[in-house]
């Protein structure tokens, strides 16, 4: 396909995920089962220029000053590609499969609009309803921090510890361009182009071998903060899929006891293949049937529970960046009550003087500072940690890392402007 092309796809995909109400996702895999012609480079390219158009929907359509799936092309180009009029004109000539000739006003647009005065859920492209949420957590610097948020992210990897050392990987995966991560001592990382393909990982040795597994470094490092030990009982309330249920377990180095479970027990089905391909032999897999509770057994024993709370993503809209046009302010209601209830589950579960650590990935105060500040009206046995007192265990960069990310009397909170990684907060509660 030429580029002009795979505009012209691109145009079809966005329609389609505007007309259908659906994923990009689902709108995308339709697209190829439908047009077989297309190669995995052209997939890749469409896929790459679909999702940038969903990362600059709002302030693409404010630059054309018209909100079609065309028009949000054209801007995205401006703003996201740097291209300008002329460049575009030249794919837009109404050639075999191109898109049509560029008007007047679509090159008047180009030429001259711009974001100084767009307010901040247009130049930050979230959704206007978001704007007080997001006012509260960064003031004046929220249409920067989202807009931070609407960028491609890189690929991070994590090394597996049990099973390889970061110096030996870093050699072994050099041909992928990897380098360490800046802030988490075990994280590799792999920049992507906007038309970039994710390699394919899942093929290398040394990740069929166990030795890396795909994790953002911001999940690393919540993970890292927990201060699991080898040797306590450690229990992953919430550990879906399970990738930091094996940080966990590379920071205990086998010994001592580690259960993971969760209420969805669909989000546990690949942990099992995961945890035996990182060698992992002292974790337990507790899968709920029914209404029963599967931690009935344990009464305030265990050294820290780790909470990877139900949340509503906004953290990792970099990686899914149709899901912050989906969300609806009832989705915040609801998460908010869920994770209510799963640090009051975490209390019945951890002994005196034991942890519970509680990490979202999402920048919204509500779930992060204001649901601490309430689970501790609820239960004045528990205290918060200072950030400062966890994070100088792990890096040599401690000081750096406190400055990049924003510290509350809650705990601490990272973003992809401050710390190059999702937004993630993260709060250590001790029991007394």
């Amino acid at each position: 396909m030429t580029p002009a092309a795979r505009l012209s796809a691109t145009i079809e995909v966005i329609e389609a995920i505007d007309s259908q109400r659906i994923p990009a996702a689902k709108a995308l895999k339709e697209w190829g089962t439908a047009h077989r012609f297309a190669g995995s480079g052209d997939r890749a390219a469409i896929s790459g220029l679909v999702y940038d158009v969903l990362r600059r929907q709002a302030s693409s359509a404010w630059i054309m000053d018209d909100d079609t799936p065309r028009s949000r092309l054209l801007g995205m180009l401006k703003l996201e590609r740097g291209m300008n009029s002329d460049a575009i004109a030249s794919l837009c000539d109404g050639g075999r499969f191109a898109p049509e000739p560029l008007t007047d006003g679509e090159r008047q647009a180009l030429a001259s609009r711009s974001l100084l005065d767009a307010p901040p859920h247009i130049a930050g492209d979230y959704p206007q309803w978001l704007d007080v949420y997001l006012d509260e957590a960064f003031g004046d610097d929220r249409a920067a921090e989202a807009a931070a948020m609407a960028c491609r992210a890189p690929l991070d990897l994590r090394v597996n510890t049990l099973k390889a050392k970061r110096d030996k990987v870093l050699g072994s995966l050099q041909h992928l361009g990897v380098t360490a991560t800046p802030w988490s001592p075990l994280g590799l990382r792999i920049m992507l182009g906007a038309d970039a393909r994710n390699p394919g990982i899942q093929a290398e040795e040394e990740f069929i071998k166990g030795a890396v597994e795909v994790q953002d470094e911001g999940s690393q490092i919540a993970a890292l903060l927990s201060g699991a030990r080898p040797g306590e009982q450690v229990i992953d309330l919430c550990a879906g899929a399970g990738g930091k249920t094996l940080t966990l377990a590379a920071m205990m180095q086998g010994r001592g006891r580690l259960i993971a479970t969760d209420r969805d027990k669909r989000q546990l089905a690949p942990i099992h293949e995961r945890l035996s391909r990182a060698g992992v032999h002292n974790a337990e897999v507790r899968t709920p049937k029914g209404e029963d509770d599967p931690l009935s057994d344990i009464r305030a024993s265990a050294d820290l529970v780790l909470i990877d709370a139900p949340c509503t993503g906004t953290g990792t809209w970099r990686r899914n960046p149709d899901a912050k046009w989906r969300m609806r302010p009832g989705a915040l209601d609801i998460r908010l009550k869920d994770q209510a209830e799963v640090l009051d589950r975490a209390c019945a579960l951890v002994k005196p003087g034991g942890r519970v650590v509680y990490i979202t990935c999402s920048v919204l105060p509500q779930e992060n500072s204001g649901q601490i500040r309430k689970f501790i009206g609820r239960h004045p046995d528990f205290s918060v940690i200072p950030p400062s007192q966890t994070a100088s265990v792990l890096w040599a960069r401690t000081d750096d890392f406190l400055a990049a990310v924003y510290v509350s009397d809650e705990g601490l909170l990272m973003t992809p402007r401050r710390t190059g990684t999702d937004g993630f907060f993260v709060s250590i509660l001790t029991k007394r």
